[in-house]
């Protein structure tokens, strides 16, 4: 008798032992794209790219230039650029702009040698000047639009900019000197690609560009140009998501398995009384336990961050809970990932150490759960893991072993 309840005791767990191992596991994605116009996607360095060519008036602040009557020193000017948007609110260009420069001499460095009417008699003795320049510059752009009213494509955005220049004289004799910029980058949209664009800059240089040096230390000019202006590759800007992975059991299954064991169960009592009964040799108390083994999570992060964000929270608190009510005996493996495609290899390696660190700390100081249950891996930049999607790859992977 007692040999045959033994053995029947061994069924029973073998047979529970069978169902827990064919129980099968369902996976549900869910993404949830951000609303916040003021926060993006970054985009690789070869997108927002843009070219630009214009063309206008200029004019020109000389010593004497203020004697001649303002449409006689109006000239046309030339510009063409090439630049980047590093993020919707600021961005970089290099360009220039050349053309011929008009104005009155006393120096006669550059004149024409033609008097200006009204101005020859003594104390004045000008001179029509005349001299062909070009201008090179580099400046930064700050759109305003978008760094007030938060991002999105429009019809119209202003940005203004700064920078330094060269400017140089290309008739005889040669001058150059350093310019110091300011402007006004207005945008029109035309279609996705293209954009109207009219562009305000004024230039200030040393005094003595122009030859004649007085008792100003500079001398400027004001060009306004209107042109167009094309985007290559990428034009927008993508908002940023969080893409959470769930497993789960069949509930069905779980239910009848709960069946089977409390069945199996009943059946031990039947057994254990029986002995009683027949008096026999005691036989130590058999427990079966629900061995509950929480689902995998996926926790996504943003780029080159290993900031746990609240909703991340939200979903490590049900984890949590799960982890303490299973059973004791199970250790959660914490592994940390980083996108291949951005970041140096030492970059990614530091990214996916501390994302997974960063969940285990969640998981211990806010939610309680015991840290020799929970250790961790991490895997550096691995190439996209799900849904060919390279943000998903920027994340943390918890699985109970």
């Amino acid at each position: 008798m007692k040999k045959f309840i033994i053995l029947s005791l061994f069924a029973l767990g073998g047979i529970r032992t069978g169902d827990a191992q064919s129980l099968p596991v369902t996976r549900d994605t869910t993404v949830t794209v951000s609303i916040d116009r003021y926060k993006v996607v970054t985009n690789r360095f070869g997108d927002n790219i843009f070219f630009g060519a214009g063309v206008g008036a200029q004019i020109f602040f000389g010593d004497h230039d203020k004697q001649m009557k303002f449409g006689e020193r109006l000239t046309p000017t030339f510009n063409a650029y090439l630049g980047k948007w590093f993020s919707p609110g600021f961005g970089a260009r290099v360009g220039g702009n050349f053309g011929k420069i008009t104005g009155v001499t006393q120096s006669g460095l550059y004149s024409t040698g033609e008097s200006y009417e009204g101005k020859s008699g003594y104390g004045y003795w000008l001179s029509h000047e005349e001299f062909k320049s070009f201008h090179v510059y580099g400046d930064a752009l700050f759109n305003l639009t978008n760094l007030f009213s938060g991002y999105k494509e429009r019809f119209y955005n202003i940005s203004p900019y700064a920078g330094v220049g060269y400017m140089v004289v290309t008739d005889e004799p040669r001058q150059h000197e350093v310019s110091m910029n300011i402007g006004i980058y207005n945008t029109f949209h035309l279609a996705k690609p293209l954009h109207l664009t009219l562009d305000i800059r004024g230039a200030m240089v040393h005094d003595r560009l122009d030859g004649d040096i007085g008792r100003r230390r500079q001398d400027g000019s004001l060009t306004a140009s209107l042109g167009l202006a094309y985007r290559f590759n990428k034009r927008d800007w993508d908002k940023p998501t969080t893409t959470i992975i769930e497993s789960s059991y069949d509930e069905s299954l779980l239910n009848e398995l709960r069946d089977r064991v409390a069945k199996l169960a009943a059946d031990n009592d039947a057994l254990k009384r029986q002995l009683d009964d027949a008096q026999g040799e005691v036989i130590t108390e058999v427990k079966f336990q629900d061995r509950i083994l929480a689902a995998p999570i996926l926790v996504t992060f943003k780029i080159d961050t290993w900031e746990v964000r609240n909703e991340a929270r939200v979903n490590l608190g049900f984890f949590a809970e799960t982890i303490k009510r299973g059973s004791p005996d199970v250790v959660y493996t914490i592994t940390g990932y980083a996108d291949r495609g951005t970041g140096s290899v030492a970059r990614n390696e530091l990214l996916s150490r501390n994302r997974a660190a960063a969940i285990k700390k969640v998981l211990v100081e806010e939610f309680g759960v015991d840290p020799s249950r929970l250790r961790t891996e991490h895997k550096g930049g691995v190439e996209n893991m799900y849904y060919d999607d390279p943000r998903v790859s920027r994340a943390v992977i918890v699985i109970g072993d």
